[in-house]
């Protein structure tokens, strides 16, 4: 199902985007516009998921805004991420955690690659374990992208997919994965950070990125074959969750859902 870009050009607090037919959207621009999509389908009264990431961050935005204007009411956030809680926190979006709420209603976040199957690499910005947790409990999951996230295969970006592992001998854990997929041309690599250090997980993780050469294959095989490795914490793997994917490009905007794949 496409949608024209017409019905999210504007918001009440902010001047008119220029239309598409005069002027190319930007990336930042598409993520915006799958965002607000996606805000549509929350109602009053939900128990909803936070995203992180520059593209969820454009939802939270739009549901602070809503409740401001008071067309939204009674929500209560799950942030997936501390930068999230402390982003609701500033919108004045009233948040709790899974010990309270176990069961969410709904959650919109974005994704790294979205394969032809739903299927999805998230974690790149570091709360793949968080997201994993809040997006398994949720009813409906809502995922937001830019057409540049489209792939044939996880880990067909070029760009790996992430593996959250415990510090302790992580070089240990980092050669386990890559011979795990030594077939694929697997490349494993600590995440650094800009001034050198070792990037650390809101869990006080670190992160192992995969970078294939080749299809893994079956994923829910990949899947199990790396969790069984003592070390990982969890994988950016998200397999089977995603109940609508929104993609935004340059022709507007395209809603794929999970039942329509399967029937």
């Amino acid at each position: 199902m496409a949608v024209a870009y017409s019905h999210y050009l504007s918001s009440d607090n902010n001047p008119p985007i220029p239309s598409p037919a005069s002027v190319i959207p930007t990336q930042d621009e598409l993520k915006k516009f799958a965002a607000h999509k996606a805000v549509e389908f929350v109602k009053s009264g939900m128990i909803i998921g936070l995203g992180s990431g520059s593209t969820a961050i454009h939802a939270v935005n739009r549901i602070g805004e809503l409740l401001r204007q008071g067309k939204l009411h009674n929500i209560i956030g799950i942030p997936t991420s501390k930068i999230t809680h402390e982003r609701a926190l500033s919108l004045e979006i009233p948040i709790s955690d899974l010990d309270s709420h176990p069961i969410i209603d709904l959650a919109i976040d974005g994704a790294d690659e979205v394969d032809p199957y739903l299927n999805l690499v998230k974690g790149r910005g570091g709360c793949l374990l968080r997201e994993k947790m809040v997006e398994m409990a949720c009813n409906k999951f809502i995922v937001i992208v830019d057409e540049s996230k489209l792939v044939k295969y996880l880990g067909g970006s070029g760009l790996g997919f992430p593996v959250e592992i415990v510090k302790f001998c992580w070089k240990f854990t980092a050669n386990k994965l890559e011979l795990l997929f030594k077939e694929a041309g697997c490349v494993s690599k600590l995440r650094m950070c800009e001034n050198g250090e070792a990037f650390v997980t809101d869990n006080g993780n670190f992160i192992i990125d995969l970078y294939l050469d080749k299809d893994i294959g079956d994923l829910k095989v990949a899947s199990d074959k790396i969790l069984r490795i003592a070390g990982v914490v969890e994988h950016g793997l998200f397999l089977d969750l995603a109940t609508t994917v929104i993609v935004a490009g340059e022709c507007g905007i395209t809603v794929k859902n999970k039942l329509e794949l399967e029937g």
